[in-house]
């Protein structure tokens, strides 16, 4: 296979470190497989906002066009509100490439433990809206500062958008336990949910091996908490998939080994990986941040990129330090630092 290019943004807090380690890993395991990777790092941030006024150059998108996939650390900082940073880079890259498909997969590791009680048999994969729906740009403010102000945020659901997300479920189901559960809110959100029901229905009549349920987020977020091992793939608008991915990372044990993958399925732009867990700058720059989330990203990226044993090789390096107390961040109970889980992460590879 020829020699495939990786646009590397650290971003912020602990991005540099967990991307660090990801890194580490990925020249690792290429070196077994002998996969030609050739990274290139860009240096867009919350510090470069406050030098430059912009979270990364005006040509940033078609730097980036080039590029096989995009490694991303974390974004936000103290002093940058959350809306800058991830308006000046996060959604930009996800809209100019298409990404609509926010992959999370949530897992019980051996070895980590759950908030849940006898929460271990828990395998499933939350499949986001990731480009319209609730997080559009239509709308704003009026009156600021009067009695009177207001603010407008219009959702935006399109049958393309709907049907896309949904296949993308369905398809991904077959290759699983073939259950499929479709988050909504149609008893109190009268006009898009019902819509995001009825072409979910549409696109699950095309796939009649695959079961599909839609549940009302209410009572699907209480259901992840109560008996998180009855779901295999949960699809959801981009609001919907956003929190019910955080919480089943914490299901999971943790969000510091929580991954992400925003994916243009078609492959005709550059899909992007990321740790879940943000740039936490409570422990930035102290050496004990967990870099799971980032190499288990990199997992994903590998396997999109084609290189599945690759893939399953770092796999089964994580499941081999998730089991071990000795190489567990302080996060799972452990006290292993960074630089000491990466170290043990290399170590497992087959």
């Amino acid at each position: 296979m020829a020699r495939q290019r990786i646009a590397v943004i650290p971003g912020d807090g602990i991005g540099g470190e967990v991307i660090e380690s990801a890194r580490a890993v990925l020249d690792a395991v290429s070196t077994r497989h002998s996969t030609d990777l050739e990274f290139t790092e860009f240096d867009w941030s919350c510090q470069r906002y406050e030098r430059t006024g912009a979270m990364m150059p005006a040509d940033a998108i078609d730097t980036l066009r080039d590029f096989d996939a995009i490694l991303l650390g974390a974004v936000g900082w103290p002093g940058v509100p959350d809306h800058v940073s991830l308006w000046g880079l996060l959604i930009p890259i996800r809209r100019a490439f298409r990404q609509y498909v926010n992959l999370r997969p949530i897992r019980v590791f051996t070895g980590v433990s759950s908030p849940l009680r006898n929460a271990t048999d828990v395998d499933f994969v939350v499949v986001r809206e990731n480009v319209e729906g609730e997080y559009s740009e239509i709308g704003g403010r009026l009156n600021r500062g009067f009695p009177e102000e207001m603010a407008v945020q219009e959702s935006v659901f399109t049958r393309a958008g709907v049907s896309r997300i949904a296949d993308y479920a369905l398809e991904l189901a077959k290759t699983r336990r073939g259950y499929v559960t479709s988050a909504t809110k149609s008893n109190g959100i009268v006009h898009t949910l019902p819509f995001w029901d009825e072409v979910v229905a549409e696109r699950a009549a095309i796939h009649p091996d695959v079961r599909v349920d839609s549940e009302h987020i209410d009572a699907l977020a209480a259901k992840f908490v109560l008996q998180p091992e009855r779901f295999d793939v949960v699809v959801g608008s981009n609001l919907f998939g956003d929190i019910l991915s955080d919480l089943a990372a914490a299901v999971a044990g943790s969000i510091g080994i929580a991954p992400s993958a925003n994916l243009d399925p078609t492959k005709h732009y550059p899909s992007m990986f990321e740790p879940v867990h943000g740039s936490a700058p409570d422990i930035a720059g102290k050496g004990i941040a967990n870099p799971v989330g980032a190499v288990w990203s990199a997992a994903m990226m590998l396997e999109h990129l084609g290189h599945t044993s690759a893939a399953d090789d770092v796999l089964v390096a994580m499941e081999a330090t998730l089991a071990n107390a000795d190489t567990r961040t302080a996060d799972l109970g452990g006290h292993a630092s960074t630089t000491e889980v990466t170290d043990a992460l290399i170590a497992a590879l087959p």
